[in-house]
């Protein structure tokens, strides 16, 4: 979405992906449909109380509620700084701290695009025997695990790991509208068999990954962490992965190398 779309048009879109009606909006929000669709048809600029609070019925990002703000003549409520700001240091050392305590275990932070931010020395299992091209900077993990050329190769249950993810893409890509995020999706379905993947086990609430690593078969469970009352747009979009040993094997390889 661009910056120069009616503010009207951006809700509309929102509304759409949504699938809400007016009326539904208009409920949900303590609103007339009328009014609703004054805003969407640009008969009504609405005030900025107004677009945060369609936007929260919309479960519009952070990112995105900035961008109404200013297509409908505001100033934008929420801070938007990069990880470097001085101001966030103690945001970047409570990361540090979180993935170092998860050792001798991998953890490691991504940005909304699945680019690496900060990773503990156990993820060295993850990068080794990848491709160079796949680490120059920004390392895109979602890339790096699904490409033929990342360690795809070296996954025991690839077919089941891209049943989990690509979904999971998927709806990002519907949830944001990033466009980088959808060229991403397209990349990644390219890399496996035609068609979209198949849905995953509604009966697994966590994802295996199985995994070679240097003739030992690594078995993981992943958790995934994020920061619900961030306070900046860059933190909103931080996530966390931690993976946990899910066989006494795995554990046993992480203690001794540790």
């Amino acid at each position: 979405m661009t910056g120069d779309r009616p503010v009207g048009e951006l809700l509309r879109e929102w509304r759409h992906r949504r699938g809400l009606s007016q009326l539904d909006l208009a409920i949900q929000a303590g609103v007339s449909a009328r009014h609703v669709s004054f805003v969407e048809t640009g008969r009504t600029i609405p005030s900025s109380a107004m677009v945060l609070r369609l936007a929260e019925h919309l479960g519009v990002p952070l990112r995105e509620r900035n961008r109404l703000l200013v297509a409908a003549g505001h100033a934008p409520v929420v801070r938007e700084r990069p990880l470097e700001d001085p101001d966030l240091a103690s945001a970047r050392t409570a990361l540090e701290q979180i993935l170092r305590g998860h050792e001798p275990y991998p953890a490691l932070a991504v940005d909304r695009r699945w680019n690496l931010l900060f990773a503990n020395a156990a993820v060295d299992v993850f990068l080794e025997g990848v491709d160079a091209s796949l680490l120059r900077p920004p390392v895109n993990m979602m890339r790096l695990g699904l490409h033929p050329d990342g360690f795809a190769l070296r996954l025991r249950n690839l077919d089941q790991v891209r049943a989990h993810l690509l979904p999971r893409l998927a709806r990002q890509v519907a949830q944001s509208g990033d466009p980088e995020l959808s060229a991403l999706y397209e990349e990644l379905l390219s890399h496996g068999p035609g068609g979209d993947p198949p849905p995953p086990d509604p009966a697994d609430i966590a994802l295996p990954i199985r995994i070679r690593h240097r003739g030992t078969e690594l078995c993981f469970l992943n958790t995934v962490t994020t920061f619900g009352a961030a306070f900046d747009v860059t933190l909103e979009e931080i996530a966390v992965e931690a993976y946990f040993p899910a066989d006494d094997a795995t554990a046993r390889f992480f203690r001794e190398r540790a």
